[in-house]
């Protein structure tokens, strides 16, 4: 699971750094812009949702290792 979340991670940095190539700083809600500024918003989304998923899975490994038997 830690590896597959880097992976997605790192594809999402990918596409931030993509398209803030594609932005027009003078219309950014406009065209092609737009678009580009949508995906950003939704790739760093994912990222959150990934490090909450990753943060997750670390305590729920420490709560199964410091369960009283």
């Amino acid at each position: 699971m830690k590896i597959f979340t880097i992976i997605l991670t790192v594809i999402a940095v990918a596409l931030i750094i993509f398209n803030t190539t594609k932005l027009n700083f003078d219309a950014l809600l406009t065209g092609e812009s737009q678009t580009a500024l949508i995906t950003i918003i939704t790739a760093l989304c994912a990222i959150i949702l990934l490090q909450i998923l990753r943060i997750s899975k670390k305590i729920e490994k420490l709560s199964k290792k410091t369960e009283p038997k």
